[in-house]
């Protein structure tokens, strides 16, 4: 896999090995103690260098002066009926954002093919998905979902991206291991590429974490300038999902802002040019809105939309958000909406609810207590559509 062009680390938990080897020279140590850092850090989850016990004493004390753990701790734990577990975690600014853990998550992202490196001795239970964010808020302002509801506050680094996962790992029970990573979090991660570049290295390196690039997905709105980026510094490496949501510019832009940038022709295009490895697939993330985008017609043009492009279909069906007017379809539309996605021969998957009752679920991260923006949660007016 090829390795992007990354901005110079900000934050000792960023440092690559090498780039823990270059600082330590300074120090006067020789380079293989890097590794040994990188690894004491991301592989074995310790966070005091004073138990880095294979550095020599004075150098664990050294570092500990400018590594005092992670950037982020946790503030609050909500476990939910089903295992799911929302972690709120506060920044050193005293800002928080959201991460879920998610046992044995099995849906449209993590589809049959992606099981070719399935690990010898997991079971169900073992394994679990955690999904990340990747700012305080949302700058895209979708009309379905809870994450932008006060809009964009900050960027996240990346230390504090990949402080995520080392936090939820401490979280975890018993045998359970996180696979995969899913970026579908607060925030949109293409809006945050550099931070986003630097936390997939990190997450993927061999010597820490050490996920399986076809374990980590990334979900993006559409900012198709930062598709073909991810697509060259990743060689099409880093499972992509789009959140489509409509299947004409009218309604999505409507409900998606970012349309009115780039539109459904240029979306797809991006998709078309995506380096897909082969037997992977796209993800094409479908959130139904009753009445706005869940009618027979939608779904035979999204079959259109997308012949041609390896993919699969997420259906997802609009969880509760506090305040919207939005809500989802009766199951049996659900259903008959997925029927005829498979009939034009494309995978289709109803994404279940998973931590609903805690918040926790596709489109209901949010920052409590955060002003909502000026009409947030109006119906969102589509051209040439009658109510």
């Amino acid at each position: 896999m090829a390795r992007p062009a990354l901005v110079p680390p900000a934050h000792p938990l960023e440092r690559l090995p090498e780039e823990w080897a270059s600082h330590l020279a300074t120090l006067g140590q020789p380079a293989y103690r890097g590794q040994q850092v990188f690894r004491w850090i991301h592989a074995r989850g310790v966070f005091d260098p004073r138990q880095f016990t294979d550095l020599p004493a004075a150098l664990r004390e050294t570092l500990a002066q400018e590594f005092d753990g992670l950037p982020l701790t946790l503030a609050v734990r909500k476990p939910s009926d089903d295992g799911t577990r929302k972690l709120v975690v506060r920044l050193h600014d005293g800002r928080d954002v959201e991460t879920v853990l998610i046992p044995q998550l099995v849906d449209a992202v993590l589809g049959d093919e992606d099981d070719a490196d399935a690990e010898p001795g997991l079971v169900p239970g073992d394994v679990v998905t955690q999904c990340i964010s990747s700012q305080v808020g949302c700058a895209m302002a979708c009309s379905f979902c809870a994450s932008g509801v006060a809009g964009l506050k900050r960027h996240l680094s990346a230390a504090e991206i990949v402080a995520q996962v080392l936090l939820g790992r401490t979280q975890l029970t018993g045998r359970e291991r996180i696979r995969n990573v899913v970026l579908m979090g607060m925030g949109e991660p293409l809006h945050n590429y550099d931070a986003v570049a630097r936390a997939l290295v990190l997450l993927t390196h061999p010597d820490g974490l050490a996920l399986s690039t076809r374990r980590v997905t990334l979900s993006t709105s559409g900012l198709v300038p930062q598709i073909d980026r991810l697509g060259r510094d990743f060689d099409g490496q880093v499972a992509l999902a789009i959140s489509l949501h409509a299947t004409n510019d009218a309604t999505r832009s409507a409900i998606m802002p970012i349309n009115r940038k780039h539109d459904l022709a240029d979306l797809l295009a991006a998709l078309r040019r995506y380096p897909l490895p082969k037997r992977r697939r796209i993800t094409i993330e479908y959130t139904l809105l009753e009445g706005i985008n869940d009618a027979d017609a939608d779904a035979d043009a999204l079959v259109r939309l997308l012949r041609g492009i390896p993919s699969k279909v997420n259906l997802i069906p609009m969880n509760p958000v506090e305040g919207s007017p939005l809500h989802a379809p009766a199951r049996a539309r659900v259903s008959s909406f997925q029927e005829r996605i498979v009939r034009g021969g494309i995978s289709c998957f109803v994404r279940k609810q998973r931590g609903d009752d805690i918040d926790a679920a596709c489109g209901q991260l949010a920052l409590k207590g955060e002003a909502a923006r000026k009409g947030r949660l109006a119906l969102p007016v589509i051209p040439g559509r009658t109510a």
